[in-house]
C-alpha cells in the first residue's frame, strides 16, 4: 500500500528536524498535555474544510503541528525566527580601527560605491542614528545571500564543494537581517525610510549580483567596506546614547535572547554586539577578497572559522 502524503510528510520531518546539541545552554522539550494534543487533533482547519474562518487554527506543515520550546527559566520560547541551538554570546575581541587601504583600482572603485551608498542614510538627520542603522541593515544583508546562492548553484554546476563558504556567506546574511528584526523592536521606521529602503535594496541587489557574478573579490571588498562603515556608524551611534541624544531603553526581548544577554540590558548592550558582528563581517569579507591560493578560486580556500 502506498504511504499517504501526510505520513510520508511526517517521516520526513522526523529525519529532518534539528538534533538536540548536548551542552547547549538552551533547554528545550514538549509542552502540549496529552489533553492538549486530542484536542489539536480535533480541530478543523477551515480552509481544508472549506468552513468559516473562526480564528481556532492551528499553524501546521502537512499537519504536523510546530513543537512549544521551552528556556532554562521555564518561560515559553516564543520565537519563529530563530531557535534556541541559533543563539550565541557576542565575541567583542575586535578591532574598531582596522581598515583596508585602497591600493588597486578595484579597491578604489569599491571604497567609493560604499561612499555613494552611504548618502542614503544621511536623508533625514533628525533620525540620524535609527534610519542609518536600519538603512544599513537593510544592504547588509544582501550580499550574503547573494553570494551563497551564487556559490550553491556553481557548486551544482561544477559537482563540487564550496570550502565551507555558502554556509559562511548564508549566516552572515541571517545575522544581519536578525540586526534589523532587532532594530525594528526599537525605532518604527516611516512610511518614506520603508519607500527609501525599497528603492535602494532593488537597485543594490541587482547591482551587486552583477558585481558578484564579474568579479567577486570586488564584490567581497564592497561589502569589507560597507562592513567598516557600519562599524563606523554604531561606534558613532554609542556615542550618541552616551551623551544622552538617544535614549538608553531597555534591550528588546529578541536580542535578549538571540545574544544571550541578561535581563536588565539596554540598547547599549545591543548597540555593542551589532558592532562586534560587523566588525567580524568585515574581516571575513576583507579575508575573502585578499586570499591567493595558487591561483584556485574563493570556494577551493576554506572560509574562516568563528
Amino acid at each position: 500500500m502506498m504511504m499517504s502524503s501526510r505520513a510520508s510528510g511526517s517521516v520526513l520531518l522526523r529525519r529532518l528536524a534539528p538534533p538536540l546539541l548536548s551542552g547547549s545552554p538552551v533547554r528545550f522539550r514538549s509542552t502540549a498535555t496529552e489533553g492538549e494534543k486530542r484536542k489539536r487533533e480535533e480541530e478543523v482547519d477551515p480552509v481544508t474544510a472549506g468552513g468559516e474562518n473562526t480564528g481556532s487554527t492551528v499553524a501546521s506543515y502537512w499537519g504536523i503541528g510546530p513543537s512549544k520550546l521551552v528556556k532554562e527559566d521555564g518561560n515559553e520560547w516564543k520565537w519563529s525566527c530563530f531557535k534556541p541551538w541559533d543563539t550565541y554570546k557576542g565575541n567583542m575581541d575586535i578591532d574598531l580601527k582596522k581598515h583596508h587601504v585602497a591600493n588597486t583600482l578595484r579597491d578604489k572603485l569599491a571604497f567609493w560605491a560604499v561612499k555613494v551608498l552611504r548618502v542614503p542614510t544621511d536623508v533625514f538627520p533628525q533620525r540620524k542614528y535609527g534610519c542609518r542603522a536600519m538603512m544599513l541593515e537593510t544592504v547588509a544583508a544582501v550580499p550574503g545571500m547573494v553570494g551563497g546562492v551564487v556559490l550553491h548553484l556553481r557548486s551544482l554546476r561544477r559537482f563540487e564543494h564550496s570550502g565551507g563558504w555558502i554556509r559562511t556567506l548564508l549566516e552572515e546574511a541571517e545575522n544581519e537581517r536578525m540586526h534589523l528584526m532587532t532594530l525594528m523592536e526599537v525605532f518604527n521606521p516611516q512610511w518614506y525610510e520603508r519607500a527609501l529602503v525599497l528603492a535602494v535594496q532593488g537597485a543594490f541587489f541587482n547591482a551587486y549580483f552583477l558585481g558578484y557574478l564579474i568579479s567577486p573579490k570586488f564584490a567581497h571588498r564592497v561589502v569589507g567596506y560597507l562592513e567598516e562603515e557600519a562599524v563606523h556608524s554604531y561606534t558613532l551611534f554609542l556615542e550618541a546614547l552616551d551623551a544622552g541624544e538617544v535614549e538608553n531603553v531597555p534591550a528588546p526581548a529578541i536580542a535578549i535572547d538571540y545574544w544571550r544577554l541578561p535581563p536588565n540590558a539596554t540598547l547599549r548592550d545591543v548597540v555593542l554586539v551589532i558592532r562586534a558582528d560587523e566588525a567580524h563581517h568585515r574581516d571575513v569579507n576583507h579575508y575573502a577578497s585578499d586570499i591567493q591560493y595558487h591561483g584556485k578560486q574563493l570556494k577551493e580556500v576554506p572560509a574562516p572559522v568563528g
